[in-house]
């Protein structure tokens, strides 16, 4: 029998989880966005979940041609655009609409041999300070790119900064607006915070396209400000496991490397079949919550590399094999949300996802 760890990649809950994107950002098209092996999911998993968006968007060709070969016919987005001439080429082959956020790009553009106009992304900082032209270089940019025989189409593209925080969006949907108010073409700003904090009411920050990534995995962008269960999004990925061992502690007895705990009180621990080495993190704090057959509990002692132990005094029927959720939808309609274990490490639901290790068999359901 293989070791009780698995996930589980919830089709319907991804679907679900768009058609809230959707919703939240009516006339607007919508880009499924699957960077990051679809935010640690897997392409092949998530791709049946997320066939109702308009188009997908990512980082390398490699995952590109992965969604071709699904069967998608549909926009694919390289988010990061082309980094050599040579890509260019698996961008005409493959149909790729592809952004562009330096001179380089531009000049790659401008040698390419092509009978194959190509759909680019014009990406502008708007202050994100990571990838973009200054909205001072941004209309010679365009002007550059327009005139092109190998280039068809011109979209216009930001990235927001602040959508999930105090300082918000205003300031960079204004230099957005103005940089860009004699252009055509599509717009795209708004990633999952803005599309659901502000693309219902504001059509400027909805645009043409929405690029919603971790509300897509049922994963808030604003936690702890509003959970999940706020946004009407349901859990995408559950790591669940069982118990591989019990035992029954007196009051002193200790737990764990470093003898972190220590129990107060006679109480029955069990020993759970996850570890650091399958991504669930090592640091997360002590009395992290986990569900035991879907009754709320909490970790005890530090989580090893492979073993985690847990207090079963909430669920005192539980036995060797009792299910255990570390994360996502547990068993009689419970759910546990990714964003409470990644508060408790001082991270977020992202890197939980991504974290996944190799290790851990996975599967759609």
């Amino acid at each position: 029998m293989p070791r009780p760890i698995e996930a589980l990649i919830h089709t319907e809950a991804l679907a679900h989880n768009l058609r809230r994107a959707r919703a939240a950002a009516p006339d607007a098209k919508v880009w499924a966005v699957v960077k990051a092996n679809a935010y640690g999911h897997g392409i092949e998993h998530a791709y049946a979940g997320l066939q109702g968006a308009d188009g997908f968007a990512l980082l390398d060709l490699a995952e590109a041609e992965r969604v071709r070969a699904l069967g998608w016919r549909g926009p694919i987005l390289l988010l990061e655009g082309c980094f050599d001439a040579r890509d260019l080429e698996l961008c005409s082959r493959l149909n790729l609409w592809h952004t562009v956020h330096h001179d380089q790009q531009i000049d790659m553009l401008a040698a390419h041999k092509t009978h194959i106009g190509h759909h680019v992304f014009l990406k502008m900082n708007s202050g994100m300070n990571r990838l973009g032209f200054t909205p001072a270089a941004y209309y010679s940019a365009w002007l550059r790119l327009s005139g092109l025989t190998q280039v068809e189409n011109i979209s216009l593209m930001t990235h927001l900064s602040d959508a999930d925080g105090a300082r918000g969006i205003a300031h960079q949907v204004a230099t957005f607006e103005e940089a860009t108010r004699d252009l055509p073409g599509d717009r795209s700003l708004a990633n999952s915070a803005a599309t659901l904090r502000f693309a219902p009411n504001e059509p400027l920050v909805r645009g043409d396209w929405v690029r919603p990534g971790i509300m897509v995995y049922g994963s808030s962008p604003d936690f702890p400000e509003k959970s999940i269960v706020d946004w009407g999004l349901q859990p995408t990925m559950t790591l669940r496991s069982q118990l591989i061992g019990l035992q029954q502690l007196k009051a002193g007895d200790s737990v764990g490397y470093g003898s972190s705990f220590t129990a107060e009180l006679p109480m029955r621990i069990g020993i759970v079949a996850c570890g650091y080495a399958d991504g669930y993190p090592r640091v997360v704090q002590p009395g992290t919550p986990v569900l035991v057959n879907g009754a709320r509990s909490r970790i005890v002692g530090r989580v090893s590399m492979d073993m985690i132990t847990v207090d079963l005094t909430p669920a005192p029927e539980a036995g060797l094999g009792s299910e255990i959720t570390l994360w996502g939808q547990g068993p009689h309609g419970t759910t546990l949300p990714i964003d409470e274990i990644a508060q408790s490490a001082g991270t977020t639901g992202y890197e939980l996802m991504c974290a996944l290790a190799q290790r851990v068999p996975t599967r759609a359901v």
